[in-house]
Parts: structure tokens; sequence; C-alpha cells
């Protein structure tokens, strides 16, 4: 039930994008308790790895520290890490349902005033500008 209610905390701060700064959490990495500060979606994006792959978030930031180059950050390499985990999962049709591969689309999504003039933003082939 406790884990419900974190869930919820985390998603309402997710939302809320004045709330967008690292939460602090204790994760126990190779039997030793350490603090780890990631963005609210960094937390469910843990989370949910732990869930599909049936272990807690605490095995699976003990295994990226593992495997962590020695002078990587704990935290750098739980954010890489998810990254690749999830980049791991995606299909093109997944990224079609979602309505990637058109830079247009991807502006509006990002909901920027409709007076930004489309140079700053990204052309053509979706640079971003200075």
């Amino acid at each position: 039930m406790a884990q419900a209610s974190t869930q919820k905390n985390d998603h309402e701060a997710a939302n809320d994008s004045a709330k967008s700064t690292l939460i602090s959490r204790n994760i126990t990495v190779m039997g030793r308790r350490t603090s780890i500060r990631l963005e609210p979606e960094m937390w469910m994006a843990l989370r949910e790895a732990a869930k599909r792959e049936l272990c807690t978030m605490h095995d699976i930031c003990t295994l990226i520290s593992f495997r962590k180059e020695e002078g990587t950050s704990l935290t750098s390499a739980i954010r890489v890490f998810l990254m690749l985990y999830f980049r791991a999962a995606s299909t093109e049709e997944g990224h079609i349902r979602a309505g990637h591969g058109n830079f247009k689309h991807m502006r509006q999504r990002a909901r920027l005033p409709a007076m930004m003039p489309a140079a700053q933003v990204g052309g053509e082939m979706g640079e971003l500008r200075a």
C-alpha cells in the first residue's frame, strides 16, 4: 500500500513543472544504504523496470553499480541504464504509434508558443539552434 502512495507522489511531481526538482531516496547497493537523487520521472522508470524484471530497485541499482565505469557516479549510471533499458524495448511500430518521426509534431507536443519561429527550434533537419 505504501508503494502505491509513493507512486502517486512521484506521478504528481512529474506532472507539476514547478516540482521538477530532484527527489532523494535511500537505495541499498551491495548491502550498503546510499542516497540517490533522481528526477521523479527517473524514479518512476526505475520502479517500472524493477516491476518488469520481477526484482527490486535495490537489485537493479546493485547490478548497475557492478557494471558502471569507476569514474562514473551511480546516479549518472542509473540514468544511462534506464535510457538503454527502454531504448532496447522500443520498436519502429511503437515509435509510429507514439507519433515519432516528424519534428513538426514534436514541436507541437512540446507546446511551444505559436509565434516562436521554427528556425529557433529546428527546421527541416530538426536541429536545435542557438
